[in-house]
């Protein structure tokens, strides 16, 4: 470089406000004085975006050249103090305004600008983002930097712990609303990609706000100029089961997180349980404390799952990783009905010992991984106890830090109590006080065997259990409800409403694993019906999914204020059609069901039928 160019970018970088010896940059290659001056320009606004950590590291002369032949899409190369940059961004640099103060985060913003003003911002940003990604590089090279080693930093990122075997997974399943899906490739790239989103976007804290308090710590300041966050942390519900599809959670108003343990039962897959998070979240007026326990109502459970549900989910596609793994967000008394009701299992709520900002990190994490992660289900290595030991272990580092690493619910409840995690002294040691306080829910099972006995008594049925008697075929069951009394109709009336659940629980779910997916052999399925298939899968899909939702509009990470706009009005809009058109998708989609599952579903109706026009004439018949 010459005398003069270094003068005048030891000027610029002086303008600035950094000192000259952090960084040294020195240019290479044949150069135009205007070439020159517009790269010193660069590198002096670079310079002063480093916070003063990151740029005393940079203690050696970091050599500078334009370069045309960068393979395709490639921007620059950090290589031993030398930062190879696409000559096209020189170009297009030099050809826009220089990037104000202003518009940088304006643009960031997404703020309403001109075509032009667009144009130049993003010219613009695009090589000083460069830039910022090489100089990233370099500091994480150097004895100060090291940040794409630190495990805290994996753990953020999505390097997750592997569970069975030391060490991480080499897979990051991140994928979802990725400001760059370069970030990845690797954990270098990951932390260059996200150094320049820290240093340039304005709402990066709101966007990846563990991220963002990651860097804070590790550079000892925080960004000039930071936007204001969406208040809340959005999850999206199923609008079949919730009122509010959209459901924004303080994290302020979160009392305690329960450990939810749904009790195994027969079935190969459900045999241990299965493990979910419950944020006990208070109602609006209620001060934070133990009587949010009875605000159930308000409780979300964050819950793993194969995107087939827990309930008859294929054996081998669990062990050999074909279904999507993904984190759903579900109001408690869904969760309940779906486990006590249908399946007949208990629930058990075990309070966690966690400390304020804990439970908080806790809520934020999930809403990462509900709008960014998009795993793969494993019976083994990715199950459902797996997915919540990584949560637990990924929110806190002194949960990371205890041994908690399991592969079945069960045995992840039993490490949590051994190390202290579970807050033993808040459940009530009667029984009967731990279901009153929503410490344990009951299965169903006991309410349904005391019908089935009434019914039993009065009509002497020959199967021995409620259970034998739901496992009839529909029409072994029929003609002993023709001749029911009051009681009896009334008893086998809830036992038929249980079958029915059960049955429609099972075609939904045969239907997901039929009919999802490119391979489906659609060849002589009415169009109609088709479409319907299609909406049906496309509505489900989008509500496991809750980035789908937002799919060509910008941004990354948690959606603020716009992009929630946006979320609120596609939820809603296909939510209502969803709901109003849940019966005739219904009709329709019965058609594409297997021959047995189609006649147990409307053999269990016509059931429910004649149960209620046999109460309605026992009840007008008058009194003997």
């Amino acid at each position: 470089m010459s005398l003069r160019g270094a003068a005048l970018l030891g000027w610029l970088l002086l303008a600035s406000g950094q000192a000259v010896a952090a960084p040294r940059f020195e240019l290479h290659g044949a150069l135009t004085r205007e070439e020159r001056e517009a790269t010193g320009r660069l590198l002096a606004e670079a310079a002063a975006r480093l916070p003063a950590a990151w740029a005393a590291s940079l203690d050696r002369p970091i050599a500078v050249e334009w370069r045309d032949d960068l393979p395709e899409g490639v921007h620059g190369r950090a290589r031993h103090w030398r930062m190879l940059l696409d000559r096209q961004l020189l170009a297009a640099w030099m050809a826009q305004p220089p990037l104000s103060d202003q518009a940088a985060p304006a643009i960031a913003a997404g703020d309403a600008l001109s075509a032009a003003a667009q144009e130049a911002a993003s010219a613009s940003r695009a090589a000083l983002a460069a830039v910022l990604h090489e100089l990233a590089h370099l500091h994480d090279r150097t004895a100060a930097g090291g940040l794409s080693r630190d495990p805290r930093l994996l753990d953020l990122a999505g390097w997750q712990v592997a569970a069975l075997r030391p060490g991480r997974r080499g897979r990051n399943d991140f994928r979802d609303r990725s400001p760059d899906p370069y970030e990845l490739h690797s954990p270098r790239e990951y932390l260059a990609v996200n150094l320049e989103h820290y240093l340039l976007d304005p709402d990066y804290a709101c966007r990846r706000p563990a991220l963002a308090a990651y860097f804070d710590a590790r550079f000892g300041e925080v960004p000039a100029g930071r936007a204001a966050c969406a208040p809340g942390l959005a999850f999206v519900q199923d609008a079949v089961a919730a009122a509010e599809p959209v459901r924004v959670v303080d994290p302020a108003r979160i009392f305690a997180v329960d450990y939810l343990l749904a009790e195994g039962n027969a079935r190969p897959m459900s045999r241990w349980g299965h493990g979910m998070l419950r944020l006990v979240v208070c109602a609006p007026g209620r001060p934070r404390g133990p009587d949010c326990r009875l605000d159930l109502q308000h409780h979300l459970v964050l819950s793993f799952r194969a995107f087939v549900d827990d309930l008859q989910i294929s054996s081998w596609r669990g062990l050999t990783g074909s279904y999507p793994s993904r984190l759903f967000a579900l109001p408690l008394d869904q969760v309940v009905d779906e486990y006590t009701r249908v399946e007949l299992r208990g629930l058990g709520s075990w309070p966690l010992s966690l400390t304020r900002p804990e439970i908080e990190a806790l809520a934020g994490r999930a809403a990462q991984l509900h709008w960014n992660y998009d795993g793969r289900y494993w019976f083994v290595a990715n199950n459902c106890a797996v997915e919540t030991w990584k949560l637990l272990h990924d929110a806190s580092p002194r949960l990371a830090a205890s041994p908690l690493r399991s592969i079945t619910p069960t045995g992840l409840r039993r490490r949590l109590e051994r190390q202290g995690l579970i807050d033993a002294a808040a459940v009530p040691a009667d029984p009967g006080e731990r279901v009153r306080l929503g410490f344990r829910f009951e299965p169903a099972s006991a309410h349904y065997a005391a019908m089935y006995a009434v019914a039993r008594a009065e009509l002497d049925l020959v199967p021995d259990s409620a259970e034998d008697w739901l496992a009839l075929p529909p029409a072994a069951r029929a003609p002993e409800l023709d001749r029911a009394g009051l009681r009896a109709a009334a008893a086998l009336l809830v036992l038929e409403s249980a079958a029915w659940r059960r049955q429609h629980a099972l075609a939904r779910d045969e239907l997901k694993r039929r009919w999802l997916g490119a391979g489906a052999d659609l060849d002589g399925v009415p169009v109609a019906t088709v479409e319907a298939l299609r909406d049906f899968l496309r509505l489900g899909g989008a509500f496991s999914r809750p980035a789908a939702w937002l799919d060509g509009v910008a941004g990354y990470g948690l959606p603020q204020e716009d992009e929630r706009t946006v979320l609120q009005a596609r939820v809603r809009e296909d939510a209502q059609h969803r709901a109003g058109n849940a019966r005739m998708l219904e009709v329709q989609l019965r058609e594409l069901l297997p021959a047995s599952r189609r006649a147990a579903l409307e053999g269990t109706e016509a059931n429910l039928a004649l149960l209620g026009e046999r109460l309605r004439a026992l009840d007008d018949a008058p009194p003997l």
